[in-house]
């Protein structure tokens, strides 16, 4: 299965996310990027890729064990980027560094998992839209750049499996099913 660490916004910072990505729907070209659904919208932690069943208990235990050793911290969304003109992208703000401590603490539980991971710095974002062609994402940015969301206390780490769509019918999203939520701190 196809599975990857991260953490949820709740539905009020998405649905806050959602209204002005729903402005950048209206600009020019946006019919031509692939937006991702606000069902599956999350900040990655750690990509596992294709992982079998049989490992999950274990990733799932020491998913545990990284969470409880990460207290509950505050994160926000704000403002936006891209990735090359592949991938226009929400920021984060707030308590980042435990948060990329909750990536790097989630990393090494694939890898003692049996988990091979790439070797890559991280970069917290939420994914709004993916081009298949290099895409000028400058209008979509700049429509992003006064986004201030509220804040919200991040209280879990969640184990997601990614479904991908098998129809071929365009525009078809994955479909994220959370497979385990550990939550933060001693208390979890």
């Amino acid at each position: 299965m196809r599975l990857f660490a991260a953490v949820l916004p709740p539905e009020d910072v998405v649905s806050e996310l959602g209204s002005v990505v729903d402005e950048l729907h209206g600009l020019p070209g946006a019919d031509a990027l692939r937006w991702s659904g606000r069902p599956g919208w999350h900040v990655t932690l750690a990509f596992y890729g294709e992982v079998d069943e049989d490992v999950v208990p274990d990733l799932s235990e020491r998913l545990a064990r990284a969470a409880h050793r990460t207290d509950p911290f505050a994160l926000a969304l704000r403002g936006g980027g891209h990735f090359g003109g592949r991938a226009l992208w929400a920021g984060v703000s707030g308590d980042v560094p435990v948060l990329r401590l909750l990536a790097d603490r989630a990393e090494a539980a694939a890898r003692k998992a049996g988990i091979p991971m790439e070797n890559r710095r991280y970069r917290p974002h939420l994914t709004l839209a993916r081009s298949r062609a290099d895409a000028d994402f400058e209008a979509y940015v700049t429509g992003l750049d006064a986004f201030a969301g509220r804040a919200w206390t991040v209280g879990e780490l969640c184990l997601v499996r990614s479904n991908l769509p098998k129809s071929g019918v365009p525009g078809e999203q994955p479909r994220y099913e959370v497979v385990a939520r550990r939550p933060l701190g001693p208390a979890g």
